[in-house]
């Protein structure tokens, strides 16, 4: 089985981005995504209602960090510093050596390449410093870019789950993708 440990937290950089930790002073462009329903129309969670709802999902995200069950960062513009995005690795199963990557961007940074950039980098770290055999993402299979971001990332597709999810009083499918480790 697999340990992760997220202590110091590894900050990744590409040419264009920075990722980070989340903290506090994100706040008001976390809310600005997680309160948006077209952000969110892909994504099986609350809306954002309110700040205090950000501040929550902060202090979760922290805490996965601090448990080395999960690892998330902001994706922030090297430039400015500010979050554009987040993307990590949401749930693992270290004994399967497998972890799921999920991902978001506002909306005025798509078709960008940024979503590309940052996610290459969590490839890499996820196989070099967690040691992962496979990354699994899963979509709603509505979501389009989503699915031709992991094609151009060489996920494969495994497996259409339908009506599996009950959200918002609908059901709804999920596609699973995955990436072995070849390297």
């Amino acid at each position: 089985m697999l340990h992760f440990k997220f202590d110091p937290f590894p900050n990744l950089e590409t040419s264009r981005l920075l990722l980070r930790r989340i903290n506090e002073s994100d706040m008001d462009d976390l809310f600005l995504m997680r309160s948006n329903p077209e952000i969110m129309r892909y994504i099986p969670r609350p809306i954002a209602q309110k700040k205090e709802d950000v501040m929550e999902l902060i202090s979760r995200v922290n805490d996965g960090i601090l448990k080395n069950e999960s690892i998330n960062w902001a994706i922030a513009l090297k430039e400015t510093n500010q979050l554009i995005g987040t993307i990590g690795y949401v749930r693992s199963k270290p004994e399967d050596h497998r972890a799921e990557v999920g991902y978001m961007l506002n909306s005025a940074f798509h078709c960008k390449g940024f979503t590309f950039e940052a996610l290459e980098k969590v490839i890499e770290y996820g196989f070099e410093n967690m040691n992962l055999h496979s990354i699994e993402a899963i979509i709603d299979p509505r979501n389009i870019a989503s699915e031709k971001l992991l094609l151009k990332c060489n996920f494969n597709k495994e497996a259409h789950l339908k009506e599996n999810v009950f959200w918002n009083n609908e059901y709804s499918d999920s596609v699973i993708y995955s990436l072995l480790n070849n390297r």
